[in-house]
């Protein structure tokens, strides 16, 4: 099974937007694929408990622990809590292949990431390159100068930012009915398909 986590300790960076998009993504390219909530409030999986029997098929996990993820075959989608680190850091890398970190073009947004970062780069699986980390701008406006900003910030770390993903109201509507943007029609989510096809790229390369 390949494992992806959304983490980001600051509360508000887009964690299950991001995490249920992914779910539906996969999903969406006829993928077995299960969304694992760890976040106390189970946004994720509210949005799972209102999905229409009609869209491609997501499982939930609700068990307190993975031993080698119970399956051998599909994805395994982790929606992460905000403050998450230490232990709980710790546990989570240990089942994940693939890490996305979600960030906003704000202050706080950045400040928090940055020290996320240098924590998560020090951690074993990712020293010994048994999980990747990719970066994804969140709610960015390519005109404004909080998103030159983000992006001149990203540019520190040695990490990938495979995309910025735009400020619209696409996701939201979509999660209201359990949906990612990939159930909607085509027409109405064609550009954040075309910012999405970076991150799904990085997701299924292998390694």
């Amino acid at each position: 099974m390949r494992s992806v986590l959304v983490a980001n300790p600051k509360g508000g960076a887009g964690k299950t937007t991001l995490a249920t998009n992914v779910a539906g993504a996969l999903a969406s390219r006829g993928e077995n694929v299960t969304l694992w909530d760890l976040d106390r409030q189970r946004s994720a999986l509210a949005w799972l408990g209102i999905r229409g029997a009609d869209a491609p098929p997501i499982a939930r996990l609700d068990g307190e622990e993975v031993e080698g993820g119970g399956r051998t075959k599909g994805w395994l989608v982790l929606d992460s809590p905000a403050g998450l680190h230490g232990k709980n850091l710790a546990h989570a890398l240990k089942i994940a292949q693939k890490i996305v970190v979600p960030v906003q073009p704000s202050l706080f947004d950045m400040a928090a990431t940055s020290d996320f970062i240098q924590a998560l780069v020090a951690e074993k699986p990712v020293k010994r390159q048994r999980a990747s980390i990719g970066i994804i701008g969140m709610r960015v406006d390519p005109r404004t100068k909080a998103a030159a900003t983000l992006e001149a910030f990203l540019q520190q770390f040695d990490l990938p930012v495979l995309s910025y993903l735009r400020d619209t109201q696409v996701y939201a509507n979509a999660a209201f009915n359990g949906q990612s943007i990939f159930d909607l029609p085509e027409y109405l989510t064609a550009r954040d398909r075309v910012q999405w096809a970076p991150i799904l790229e990085w997701l299924l390369a292998e390694g």
